[in-house]
């Protein structure tokens, strides 16, 4: 028997398929097992990083070369705000977590001035300045408008020189600004330490609008937004959120009490009848498909309104006496009336009538 020729191809062919497979199956053990930098950028992109360990007290002063990171990490950086900022040179101030202005204050500001970034907005930290004992973090242009670089520059010609800023129109500036305190001085720390103490009005950590505005609402209200549910005592804009625009809005009257209506859905659809007795959700109606109605009226969250705490407040405050000339007690003594006319005043009688004093008028008609 002849031998054939075709066993040397075959046993080659053999060979280089049990070589591939050998290099295949090490570089699926190799893919199993990726480097430690690739673990940890996606330990950084999906999960939260833990918090920065806290300023110790006795912390020298910031360094030159501290503050020079600080601001190229924090400056034109996008990031979401948790509060609103109102326009303005006053902004807000951030001491140990403590916001100024807050409450009534806060609210007299945004009618006055008008809000700058409201909860949820996306805003742009423009400028960062750090001074003696604070820094200053300047959002969406800050409340004095900058000038550019190209804003100085001078073009001569026939008709003289012509500067950038008379060729652009003049725009106002709408931004706002944070000035975060420390006790004594601004000490050495690092951007994730920073970005730990602007969380009560920044949120650095969220994706997108709608999850900075979560973060920054009650846990009940966030349920009922992921769950695209109103409930009873909300404010416009957590309906916004949780069920979007309304198709149709409908303005009535109810005796004295002016009304909004919000009307989502059509038949032969589930229809929901929001009402706003100001920014305030006070009636929920839901018709049915199959004709059922239900209505609630009763508060399901309850909000801090800040104006409701200072109108209790009032009451409680009784105006200052009047100035008066009496002595302490004179009144329970002598029994005398009051200014206001609750207590009569006593009749004091007239002194009687005198003698003309020699050489008087009265001698001089006497003598007449």
């Amino acid at each position: 028997m002849r031998p054939s020729r075709r066993s040397p191809l075959l046993a080659s062919l053999i060979l280089f398929a049990a070589s591939a497979s050998f290099c295949q199956s090490d570089d699926v053990g190799q893919s199993k097992t990726p480097p430690a930098g690739s673990l940890a950028q996606r330990s950084a992109d999906g999960a939260a990083q833990p918090p920065s360990a806290p300023i110790p007290g006795n912390a020298p002063r910031i360094s030159k070369q501290t503050r020079l990171e600080i601001i190229r990490v924090f400056e034109t950086q996008l990031v979401y705000a948790r509060t609103a900022f109102p326009m303005g040179t006053k902004g807000l101030q951030l001491k140990q977590g403590v916001i100024t202005p807050n409450g009534v204050e806060l609210e007299q500001a945004l009618n006055l001035w008008g809000p700058a970034v409201k909860p949820g907005d996306p805003a742009h930290i423009s400028f960062v300045q750090i001074k003696n004992d604070h820094i200053r973090f300047e959002i969406n242009g800050g409340p004095v408008l900058r000038k550019k670089w190209y804003q100085h520059v001078q073009v001569s010609g026939a008709n003289g020189p012509v500067t950038q800023t008379q060729a652009m129109p003049q725009t106002n500036a709408h931004g706002s600004c944070l000035d975060l305190y420390f006790d004594k001085y601004v000490p050495e720390m690092t951007a994730g330490q920073v970005r730990d103490l602007l969380y009560p009005v920044l949120d650095f950590k969220a994706r997108n609008k709608e999850q900075a505005y979560l973060d920054s609402v009650p846990p009940k209200v966030k349920a009922a937004i992921q769950a695209h549910h109103v409930l009873v005592g909300m404010s416009q804009e957590m309906v916004l959120h949780a069920k979007g625009k309304p198709p149709k809005k409908v303005r009535e009257r109810d005796g004295e009490t002016q009304y909004e209506e919000w009307i989502y859905g059509e038949s032969p659809a589930d229809v929901d009848f929001v009402r706003f007795v100001g920014d305030e959700v006070v009636r929920v109606e839901t018709m049915k498909v199959d004709g059922e109605k239900i209505v609630r009226t009763e508060k399901e969250v309850i909000l801090d309104h800040p104006s409701d705490k200072e109108a209790q407040k009032e009451p409680q405050e009784r105006p200052a006496n009047p100035p008066s000339l009496k002595r302490p007690g004179e009144d329970s003594q002598q029994g005398a009336g009051s200014d206001d006319g609750s207590t009569p005043r006593p009749i004091v009688p007239l002194p009687p009538d005198l003698p003309p004093a020699p050489n008087g008028p009265g001698e001089i008609a006497s003598g007449r």
